[in-house]
């Protein structure tokens, strides 16, 4: 009887460790993925964390090899063209990953074990247009929000209406509605639209 108690014993221990334990990796994952989707969310803070895309210059060092360091554009296909290098995809990658990119191309050229450096030269610009006095295309920089570039543009008119933007993030074809209650992170090429406020 004792024997038997300890056995079911034993085994509920066991059946409580393995359920706590399968628990684990479904919470971690799930924390994992809100991590990811809050880094998604977060503005872009440093440039090593910048995603390029067409219209972005980009400042290219290769050590030794005089004829190919210089400054390059995205194309609107999201090329840079490299000489010895070749057409290479720069669009949706970081500044590090183009690096490697160029590298391997590099490599498999004339150009032996290329140390390969690259820096964002100039952001593609933004664009603000409604109820500021003065819209257009303006340069981006890090860290910019709504208030910022409205600021850049003159500020307010006397019709606008100071609660509210409208987003259309690059590449996107609709616009949002945005609060300027809060800090509203701007990214390059983005289109932000002031609306008129009702009377």
């Amino acid at each position: 009887m004792i024997h038997g108690l300890i056995r079911a014993a034993g085994l509920a221990l066991f059946l409580a460790i393995a359920g706590t334990s399968a628990g684990l990796p479904t919470a971690a994952l799930a924390q994992s993925h809100a991590s990811t989707q809050s880094q998604q969310s977060a503005p872009v803070s440093s440039t090593e964390e910048y995603v390029l895309g067409p219209n972005d210059r980009v400042r290219l060092k290769v050590y030794g090899e005089t004829d190919i360091t210089g400054e390059y554009e995205v194309d609107n296909n999201g090329f840079v063209s490299i000489p010895l290098a070749g057409h290479i995809r720069a669009g949706g990658l970081t500044t590090r990953q183009l690096e490697r990119a160029i590298s391997s191309a590099l490599s498999k050229g004339i150009v032996r074990d290329p140390r390969v450096n690259v820096e964002v030269a100039s952001y593609r610009n933004f664009y603000i247009l409604g109820e500021v006095k003065k819209g257009g295309e303006y340069p981006y920089r890090l860290g910019l929000t709504v208030m910022d570039a409205v600021a850049t543009a003159g500020g307010f008119t006397y019709r606008a209406n100071e609660n509210k933007a409208y987003l259309r993030r690059s590449g996107s074809s609709t616009e949002e509605a945005y609060s300027l209650d809060a800090s509203v992170p701007i990214y390059p090429g983005d289109n932000i639209r002031i609306p008129e406020r009702y009377f």
